[in-house]
């Protein structure tokens, strides 16, 4: 018991301390290469996160229960845009930009119909695999082109003082420390939430608490730690860019990535009815949702914003507390 709630303490020590240092590297590496926050939050903080659900998914595609995969990666899903961005939201309004409108949420989508267009037979062959782990490559090279763009039109119309006070100086920021930064960060924030969620779970069944119970809230939200304390870091410190590309990118990784590996390595047979009823369905209507809050509403002051708020975050939070009941229910 005392060797639990040490494992709390430090856990939760190390997840804060990690999540801060995960960002300044992530900041750093995107201030370095002249690139937008949103990009690399959405390349190497949300693919990072991601890690721990793509080796879950592989090693139970090896272990011949492919299945996990997708209740894994659909789940994080869930997660990662209810969750995640409501406890976000909750901190400071999430404004999400224009690109991230016109491109990025609108891609997520269509990916997500592509899923659900595949899962119409209940299967996912090795070349349905073939075709999502495609989409994903095809997807990142179109997303880094179009930085690539987007940087070289910035030096053409900014002068070099505008473009370092957005971008900050290349100069200024040693890749060296950043990049230590971010990896040591990302391999703390992974480890320090497992330690995080092996404490609570023993203490919890040491006080009687249900397995069903544990499963639902500690281990549910665990999964998620990694993604969730990058944000709030993020947010914490202004980067909201970073926050939202953390989530879609997680969650194009999770729906692209981990479900194509798993699917490459042992074909799904027969996906779990379950997840298809519930998990996919939801999955899509959140993400369609996500799409909707942000629209762009006209301020006072003449702009247009896209984003939500508070009370947007709370509406998030309702809805994934609702899916854990309905969890619960399905299970009981």
């Amino acid at each position: 018991m005392i060797l639990s709630i040490v494992a709390i303490v430090v856990g939760l020590v190390l997840l804060v301390w990690s999540a801060d240092r995960f960002v300044d590297g992530a900041v750093g590496v995107a201030q370095f290469f002249g690139m937008s926050t949103f990009l690399i939050g959405m390349v190497i903080v949300g693919f990072g996160t991601s890690a721990p659900e793509m080796v879950v998914s592989v090693l139970s595609a090896l272990n011949n229960t492919p299945q996990l995969a997708l209740g894994n990666a659909y789940g994080s899903n869930i997660a990662n845009i209810a969750l995640i961005l409501g406890v976000t939201a909750l901190i400071i309004p999430v404004v999400v930009q224009k690109q991230a409108m016109s491109r990025d949420i609108p891609i997520l989508i269509a990916m997500t119909v592509l899923t659900v267009f595949l899962l119409i037979d209940g299967n996912v062959s090795r070349m349905d695999g073939i075709v999502l782990l495609l989409a994903f490559v095809a997807i990142m090279a179109f997303n880094i082109m179009s930085e690539l763009r987007q940087k070289r039109k910035r030096k053409k119309s900014a002068a070099a003082d505008d473009l370092d006070s957005e971008y900050g100086s290349a100069e200024k920021v040693s890749i060296v420390r950043s990049s230590l930064l971010l990896l040591m960060g990302l391999l703390l924030l992974i480890v320090s939430s497992r330690m995080l969620v092996w404490g609570a779970v023993n203490v919890a069944q040491a006080l009687g608490v249900s397995d069903l119970l544990i499963g639902l809230t500690i281990v549910a939200v665990g999964t998620s730690l990694p993604e969730l304390a990058s944000s709030i870091a993020a947010a914490r410190r202004g980067e909201n860019d970073l926050a939202v590309g953390n989530v879609i990118g997680s969650n194009i990784f999770n729906t692209l990535v981990v479900v194509g590996l798993a699917s490459v390595i042992a074909p799904i047979q027969a996906a779990d009815p379950e997840v298809m009823s519930r998990d996919v369905p939801i999955m899509s209507a959140l993400t369609l949702f996500l799409f909707l809050i942000c629209i762009p509403v006209k301020k006072k002051n003449g702009k247009r914003v896209s984003g939500f708020g508070r009370i947007g975050g709370a509406l998030f939070l309702s809805l994934y507390v609702a899916y854990l009941v309905l969890l619960g229910i399905q299970t009981v």
